[in-house]
């Protein structure tokens, strides 16, 4: 995972911040709110909806099922439209091979379409200490990289800003890349799209290299897939002399006729729009332009291994789990370390990542499993039961040895009869020194309840006493 997620502390210590932020709920909660209403109408329209996001999800359980052979051939079609392909077994395998493809140009800058593989990897960092600028093209994208800041969002990575903050932002870190905004900028929304539109055009137009991810490769073509909204995406596909896209492993659609599924579901689920307003489709080497196509493993083949966290893989990336959580709308994204936040933040980056981190153990604690994520999802993922599934897989690790130790203690008392009336009779006599708050690590658990005092006399021992009168 990128590196500018690393050291982060657990998901309850940085929700615990991220809730006393009003301003930040505030902006969450009207933002997810009117994504989910525009996606509630769009997928209303769609008679056979059901039926879609059945077919969605059989669909890459069948890619899944037969990855191997869908990559080859994936491979074959590219190379044979003239396109390079390069296997990527992690993210340092990765950013070598695009600051390669990049060294190899003599180009020390390059445009960027929204891609979470390239955040994933950590690859804007990796180009850097390399001396090589990466420019994000993508509004939201921009603000974040503009703000320093990291995104909270599988789809609109700035949700967490409001447009007086983005203001604020753009007078304050334009003028870094050689072009400051308008003194008289206001906060908008036109006049900061046009003053990001300013900004960026020479860089379209200088940029001798292009970097990418797709929504979806068609392994039957070779044919790569970017849906967007506005437009840059297309300018950095079809402008620079090279083009470099890094991709997920499990992006494939077996063929055409598959991909019309997804078109479908996608545009529904995630900007609540019947298709995409940009829709740019790539086959290998286009007339005067180099591709390279990075496949990227880097943990996936480890999920695809898991009977039941496989089905993460199906993720489309639409966000749709994000806009109906209620953890996400009051945590933000940040809070989950990692570019995958929300509920299929918490179910793909542990199994990506790993159990390695304090931070990556809880995640799958954060939700109610109230299954909303797993009823709007476009491919029927099980987040409720992955989520499960690795906390079972938590709790049989090494990690919460102190919650061990009293479940064994207790299972000790109440397999034993003896020792569970001994136990009863004893809490009774002391009834009146039990403390209404635990201490330590425990004072969390009675922060919003106190602990009952023990009955004078347990029910074994009144049972017991009635039986002799």
């Amino acid at each position: 995972m990128s590196s500018t997620f690393v050291g982060m502390p657990s998901f309850p210590k940085a929700a615990s911040r991220a809730v006393g932020n009003a301003q930040l709920r505030h902006n969450l909660h009207k933002a997810t709110h009117t994504i989910r209403d525009k996606r509630a109408a769009a997928v209303a329209e769609q008679p056979d909806w059901d039926d879609l996001r059945a077919a969605g999800a059989a669909l890459k359980n069948r890619v899944l099922r037969h990855l191997d052979l869908y990559l080859e051939q994936l491979e074959e079609a590219v190379q044979r439209a003239g396109g390079h392909v390069h296997w990527a077994a992690d993210a340092a395998e990765a950013n070598r091979i695009v600051l390669s493809l990049v060294r190899a140009t003599g180009e020390t800058e390059v445009v960027k379409v929204k891609s979470m593989a390239t955040q994933e990897i950590g690859l804007n960092e990796a180009l850097a200490e390399e001396g090589i600028t990466a420019y994000e093209t993508d509004l939201a994208e921009l603000i974040v990289q503009l703000g320093d800041d990291l995104p909270s969002h599988i789809l609109v990575p700035a949700i967490h800003r409001n447009r007086a903050e983005i203001r604020e932002i753009f007078q304050r870190a334009m003028a870094s890349w050689g072009r400051p905004a308008p003194a008289d900028l206001t906060d908008d929304p036109r006049a900061l799209a046009e003053a990001a539109r300013l900004h960026l055009r020479e860089r379209f137009l200088s940029a001798k290299v292009g970097i990418s991810g797709a929504n979806f490769a068609v392994a039957e073509t070779g044919t790569l897939v970017v849906l967007e909204s506005e437009g840059n995406g297309r300018m950095c596909l079809t402008l620079p002399e090279t083009l470099i896209s890094v991709v997920g492993i499990e992006k494939l659609v077996p063929t055409w006729q598959d991909l019309e599924v997804f078109m479908q579901l996608l545009p529904r689920s995630s900007t609540g729009e019947r298709m995409n307003p940009y829709t740019s489709m790539w086959t290998g080497a286009t007339e005067g332009q180099e591709f390279h196509l990075v496949l990227l493993d880097n943990g996936r083949t480890k999920v695809l291994a898991d009977t039941v966290g496989r089905q993460a893989l199906r993720c489309i990336r639409c966000s749709a789990c994000l806009n109906v959580c209620p953890v996400y709308e009051r945590a933000g994204g940040h809070a989950y370390g990692s570019v995958y936040p929300g509920p299929i933040g918490a179910i793909l980056t542990p199994q990506l990542r790993g159990f390695g981190s304090e931070l990556d153990e809880s995640l799958p604690y954060a939700s109610t499993l109230c299954g909303a994520c797993y009823d709007v999802c476009p491919v029927a993922i099980n987040i409720p039961e992955v989520l499960l599934d690795l906390r079972a897989k938590v709790a049989a690790s090494g990690a919460h040895k102190g919650e061990k130790l009293a479940m064994a203690a207790a299972r000790r008392v109440l397999s034993s009869p003896g020792l569970l009336g001994a136990s009863q009779r004893t809490a009774g006599r002391f009834r009146k020194l039990t403390p209404r708050r635990l201490p330590g690590p425990l004072s969390a658990w009675t922060d919003t309840r106190d602990i009952p005092a023990p009955p004078p006399q347990s029910f074994r021992d009144w049972w017991a006493s009635r039986e002799e009168k």
